[in-house]
């Protein structure tokens, strides 16, 4: 009997845990994004835009490539391969579907500490120079690409084994201005890396703390070394690449398809140097030769993993955060989500299959995501078109690029950092915003400046999460308001504003309370007019607690629920958490929970009021969420009213968000918003009326 119940009982455990068919597909959807927008992939209204991206994009991926691999200390053929495998990778697994993943500025520089430590220069003498390698390469460059595959490979697995751990939750300690400021420095550095090439001058690699000042005392202890052709040129370039892409910029809505300036510049300098020889004639540095085809796979060296572990992990996180920051700003944009986990995932992946195929780190890059945003792509196909042109360019074109002068290509990648430099005007904001978040924004980019990306990423998180902590003790976290003393106003105000107005223009206002927490937990309180034509809701949500990067995300989050949740009693909770779930804001009401609680709202247009008088506190994350949520809310038709807001709250939403200025939004309190409402009300439907 003993056995046999057992048995019973593993049977019945067996069907309550075995994963069900569509458990199973719904897996694989979110595993393989792919799957859920490639069916529904519409060829005659996105094609034609996804095709024109996917060619802006392949030159930019091309330039890049080239570039990106001399920056990692690496051949440049292998940044080619750094364009090809990781944006198909990413194209499977990833969900931002307007990111551009490929070579990236910020985690070559990272892997060229290793690849120069680990394989100096002076050790090109001591290799043998063989050309029965792959490709025809020296022993000396395969050495260098190994270790830069070990990096892309260890700090692949890092990522991945932070998705395993479900880690992307985490991402809300990264704050904007750290992101920004990390970005920019590491931008900054990644100029100064070109600096010797700009001025055609020698330079040996300088790295380490305070290698950022070193460069350039060396540049001007050598000054006279420059070479006035190679300045010249360079400035030539920069000036003909931004000139072009102001213009394409400002025309953009006028022409169908925008100058690919980075292409013409490249063919027009290859041929001008071909012509002229100038590798000879004014010892211009180029490109040099660019083996055809793509070598059969290789696994990275696993004994050097060990020692590459420090950039592993800046690449994992550093690459990770810009890549992250580029797929949200996508998704706010074009609206639709993104998993902070699944992103972990993909990119991951992107670096951990490429390194078998000699590839350098890869991340998305600000540079090619704007690309597509202003060429009109609707989805990753327009990253496989490209993948497709890097390809002919891998076993066709390749060869052409030989007399491309390195000055031009440092010209490319210094303008193409123009949307990262240009985040210095962010400084404003953030001063008039909270200068908390501009000393950690300048404090960040010196961590960046004077050490490296990945130091500058850690303090500022440090940073933020310590400032945060010291203020969340002095925060008012709880604000109870009584029910009583609100409804008599309400009424009163009520009262005061519909005496003089006849019976058929009266309105029966309901006041629902409604806490963000507890959902369906809603008491009304109401002014009983002689005749009822339209039922106006209105919901009041109290702010309890300081609105900032720890829990602003959640917030939005959840008052979206709120106002989009149209049954409410389809999702009962339970009676005790009605009560007791206040963590982030509580509801005005006397907390008693009671059966009237769980009667769902009408589904009518409502407006929302934000009581704030519990926000003691916030930061530029917490305004940026409240401006989000109240232009999403007039696109959906919501309006949305904040009464008890600070003279600092009001002055740092106007200045961060186009607000509504024909109509007052800030209230001194919460009868006076709701006064305002019902005199809008009124004011519109007796205007009805009189077109009647």
């Amino acid at each position: 009997m003993t056995g046999a119940k057992r048995k019973k009982k593993s049977a019945l455990w067996g069907k309550v845990h075995a994963p069900h068919r569509e458990d199973v597909k719904q897996w694989w959807r979110r595993r393989l994004p792919i799957l859920e927008w490639a069916p529904q992939y519409s060829l005659k209204e996105n094609l034609l835009p996804d095709t024109v991206s996917g060619l802006m994009l392949a030159v930019q991926q091309v330039t890049q490539g080239l570039s990106f691999a001399i920056l990692s200390s690496v051949h440049p053929v292998f940044g080619l391969y750094g364009s090809l495998f990781p944006a198909i990778i990413y194209a499977i697994f990833g969900m931002g579907r307007h990111v551009a993943t490929g070579t990236f500025a910020l985690t070559s520089l990272i892997s060229a500490n290793a690849v120069e430590r680990l394989v100096p220069q002076s050790s090109r003498n001591l290799t043998t120079q063989s050309n029965s390698s792959v490709l025809g390469l020296s022993d000396f460059e395969l050495q260098r690409i190994g270790v830069a595959a070990a990096v892309s490979f260890l700090g692949g697995v890092i990522q991945v084994a932070m998705f395993v751990l479900q880690l992307g939750s985490a991402t809300f300690l990264v704050t904007e201005p750290v992101i920004s400021a990390m970005t920019t420095g590491a931008a900054t550095h990644v100029v100064t890396s070109q600096v010797k090439y700009l001025l055609g001058i020698k330079m040996p690699y300088i790295s380490g703390p305070l290698g950022f000042f070193y460069i350039y005392a060396y540049v001007f202890e050598n000054i006279k070394s420059v070479r006035l052709e190679a300045l010249l040129l360079s400035l030539l370039s920069i000036v003909v690449l931004v000139l072009v892409k102001e213009l394409n910029e400002q025309f953009k809505r006028k022409i169908r398809v925008v100058l690919p300036v980075d292409l013409v510049l490249i063919i027009a300098a290859s041929f001008a140097c071909y012509c002229t020889n100038m590798e000879n004639t004014y010892g211009l540095e180029v490109v040099g030769h660019i083996p055809k085809g793509i070598p059969p796979p290789r696994a990275p060296p696993m004994n050097i993993l060990n020692a590459v572990l420090t950039e592993a992990f800046g690449v994992a996180l550093v690459g990770y955060v810009a890549s992250l920051a580029l797929a949200q700003g996508s998704a706010k944009k074009f609206k639709y989500t993104v998993d902070d986990n699944q992103e972990f995932l993909a990119h991951g992946l992107s670096n951990v299959i490429p390194s078998f195929f000699f590839c350098i780190p890869s991340a998305a890059a600000m540079g090619r995501t704007a690309g597509l945003y202003s060429t009109g792509a609707k989805t990753q196909v327009a990253c496989l078109i490209s993948c497709v042109c890097v390809l002919i360019v891998i076993y066709a074109v390749g060869p052409l690029l030989y007399w491309l002068p390195m000055c031009v290509l440092a010209s490319i990648i210094v303008v193409g950092l123009k949307g990262m430099l240009i985040q210095f005007r962010d400084l404003k904001k953030y001063w008039n915003v909270d200068k908390i978040d501009w000393g950690i924004w300048i404090s960040t980019y010196i961590f960046t400046i004077c050490f490296a990306a990945n130091v500058g990423l850690l303090f500022g998180v440090v940073c933020t999460i310590a400032i945060v902590i010291g203020r969340f003790p002095r925060a008012k976290t709880l604000s109870i308001t009584n029910m009583k003393e609100v409804e008599v106003k309400v009424k009163t105000e009520m009262q005061d504003n519909t005496e003089n107005w006849p019976p058929s223009k009266r309105t029966n206002v309901k006041v629902f309370p409604g806490s963000l927490m507890t959902g369906s937990n809603v008491r009304s309180l109401s002014v009983t007019p002689r005749r009822m034509e339209t039922l106006q809701q209105v919901k009041i949500i109290s702010i309890n607690n300081p609105l900032v990067f720890l829990n602003a995300k959640k917030f939005n989050t959840d008052l979206m629920k709120i106002i989009l949740k149209e049954d409410e009693s389809s999702q009962p909770l339970d009676d005790v958490s009605k009560c007791e779930q206040n963590t982030l804001l509580s509801p005005l009401s006397n907390g008693n929970c009671n059966e009237e609680a769980s009667q769902p709202c009408p589904a009518e247009k409502c407006s929302l009021v934000l009581d704030c008088n519990g926000l003691t506190f916030f930061d530029y994350t917490g305004v940026s969420t409240l401006v989000e949520l109240y232009l999403d809310c007039k696109s959906r038709g919501i309006d949305v009213f904040l009464a008890n807001c600070t003279a600092s709250l009001i002055k740092a939403m106007t200045y961060c968000g186009d607000l509504d200025t024909e109509r007052p939004i800030f209230f001194d309190s919460v009868p006076a918003a709701i006064s305002t409402i019902q005199a809008n009300k009124n004011l519109s439907k007796a205007s009805d009326h009189s077109e009647v």
